[in-house]
């Protein structure tokens, strides 16, 4: 219960959906591992806006990567032997991918060409990334999931500074997921999905972070997934099983987004006037949009 004042419910609705060409009910060993072997067509997350408006979203388990023009038309921009989940686009419209096969990624969105940015880190392989955010300097910050959980605590937190140094900033994380910058980019927020929690992550320039702590703590569903900032610095997160919230910048929870399915996976605030929330409904392979009080938090895309 929020002390300052009732939750507020706000209405989404279907902007599109995975038209049934691209769908195709089959076997993955992505599902096999992380959806108890369902038969899938799809699961879309990853979204993030171009210049234009342009919407992209990735297909986890067939490698996909599609672009939603404003209207709703999707088209297949890459289709590769991977897993992709996180995305941002980069000034020049290139997208960086976090995949949970191949590390870091990089796609020309104009002919589909994947190329490889960060496989490793000291010569061993990653668990299996999940998801990325750049700071306005060029800093990549990246999550390590593999299948860790309360089993096996040791998921891990990445920054990569823009000349390339890569520093741990915690490796004792219960399933890092979706991570994002605070206003003054000096925290660092990032859902803990298996101990159904925000993480807070105090930033410094080099080296480790130190007195993390639980900025948010969740319950029921199956933990927080994708999150974002706006621009007063409230928090937006899609909960698995749940719905999406937004927290505003004290912890205490302001708004939910409904009526959506039980895996609103990731969102990303966008239109005309950034107010416009778009979350990826992974079990239905729809992206639904809903208008939000304040708008997502202006940022520059990295170079």
């Amino acid at each position: 219960m929020n002390p300052f004042g009732p939750v507020e419910r706000i209405e989404s609705r279907v902007f599109s959906r995975l038209p049934d060409a691209f769908r195709r009910k089959r076997r993955t060993d992505w599902a096999d591992a992380n959806r108890a072997g369902a038969h899938l067509d799809s699961f879309l997350e990853g979204p993030c806006f171009d210049a234009a408006g342009n919407l992209f979203v990735v297909d986890v388990p067939f490698g996909r990567i599609f672009r939603v023009d404003p209207q709703g038309g999707w088209h297949r921009v890459a289709e590769y032997d991977g897993w992709p989940n996180g995305m941002k686009v980069r000034a020049d419209g290139r997208l960086v991918v976090a995949d949970y096969r191949n590390g870091i990624v990089e796609i020309d969105p104009a002919t589909g060409i994947v190329t490889p940015l960060l496989r490793d880190w000291r010569s061993e392989g990653f668990k299996g990334l999940n998801d990325l955010t750049f700071a306005a300097n060029g800093d990549l910050y990246f999550t390590d999931q593999g299948q860790t959980g309360l089993q096996d605590p040791t998921g891990r937190v990445f920054r990569r500074a823009a000349d390339g140094a890569i520093d741990l900033l915690v490796d004792t994380v219960p399933s890092p997921n979706g991570l994002v910058l605070d206003l003054a980019e000096r925290l660092l927020y990032v859902a803990v999905t298996r101990a159904n929690a925000i993480w807070r992550l105090p930033l410094f320039d080099r080296g480790r972070s130190s007195k993390v702590g639980t900025f948010v703590q969740m319950s029921g569903g199956g933990g927080p997934d994708g999150i974002a900032l706006d621009c007063e610095g409230g928090l937006v997160v899609a909960h698995l099983g749940t719905g999406v919230w937004r927290f505003d910048r004290y912890g205490f929870a302001t708004h939910f987004v409904g009526p959506l399915g039980m895996t609103a996976t990731n969102v990303a605030f966008g239109g005309a006037d950034g107010r416009d929330l778009y979350m990826t409904e992974s079990e239905t392979g729809e992206i639904r949009v809903a208008r939000m009080p304040f708008s997502g938090r202006a940022a520059r895309p990295p170079t």
